[in-house]
């Protein structure tokens, strides 16, 4: 079964204007705001700007987490690190390196006993793959996290600003399936990537779906107004057998009106990627 969830921070209020950011104070409330909108499931965030205050910091944060989960019916099965768009596996020292691999083993044992199966770890803006050397140097860090992922049994998700057979020819090198692609719709129409092309060359690496529209070369849209082709991507993801979730990265509506918003965006995703990829989302 398909679940749909919504990324975290996005049914409560933005925090000084921030789209990204741990909802430091008000986190709690998304669970039963998760429940209202139909929603199955919420991708945590981890950033430094909300470390301090994050339950996942904790065993009594984690446990609050579960009691929420359970109490409101909402999952919490994935975590984006946004902690490495501030603090990159790119581009680093030797000891930042070393620092930045600490958290990261960390925060996979941190995922494993709350029952999260999948870290999505963003290589995009400050953290974006550039040069040739960077490419090599990131393939031999992805491979260190490759054998943490392993270990916990925590998958990881590459969401990556690489041109297709780029990305192809990175994953070619981390065959692990604990390492697989996070493939956002938004971002691929951004950067003017046809969705064919990157489906037939990594379609079947990819294990979770963000779901935004965006204008080619521009930012967010409200869903179906921008150049994301949601009809290629359902007929692809039907091709691959797709299983995965699909979680809400929409662009925001009228604050204060986050619940409906986020319906009326879980409709649009059930009527043009479900209903018509023939996936069996939840409804």
């Amino acid at each position: 079964m398909t679940l749909i969830g919504i990324m975290q921070g996005r049914l409560v209020p933005q925090v000084d204007n921030t789209i990204y950011h741990f909802p430091r104070d008000i986190w709690a409330e998304e669970f039963a705001l998760a429940a209202q909108a139909n929603l199955d499931c919420i991708e945590w965030i981890y950033d430094l700007y909300g470390a301090d205050v994050n339950p996942l910091s904790t065993d009594d944060g984690i446990e609050q987490i579960k009691m929420l989960s359970k109490q409101h019916n909402v999952q919490i099965l994935s975590l984006c690190a946004n902690c490495f768009m501030e603090k990159p596996l790119v581009r680093a020292s030797t000891s930042e390196l070393e620092e930045r691999l600490e958290m990261m083993s960390w925060l996979l044992h941190r995922c494993q006993l709350v029952g999260i199966n999948r870290i999505v770890l963003p290589f995009l803006d400050a953290s974006r793959i550039d040069a040739d050397a960077e490419f090599e140097s990131v393939i031999a860090v992805l491979k260190q996290v490759m054998k943490m992922a392993e270990e916990t049994g925590v998958a990881i998700h590459l969401e990556t600003s690489l041109v297709p057979s780029r990305f192809a020819e990175l994953l070619a090198k981390l065959p692990s399936p604990m390492i697989k692609v996070n493939y956002d719709l938004g971002n691929s129409a951004s950067l003017g990537y046809d969705p064919q092309d990157e489906f037939a060359a990594y379609g079947m690496r990819i294990g979770s779906v963000h779901v935004k529209d965006r204008i080619r070369g521009g930012g967010t849209v409200s869903l179906g107004t921008g150049d994301a082709n949601f009809e290629v991507l359902s007929d692809r993801l039907k091709a691959i057998g797709y299983k995965g979730d699909f979680i809400l990265e929409a662009a925001r509506g009228t604050s204060g009106d986050e619940v409906p918003w986020a319906k009326r965006n879980r409709e649009f995703m059930l009527t043009h990627l479900c209903g018509q990829s023939g996936l069996a989302c939840k409804d």
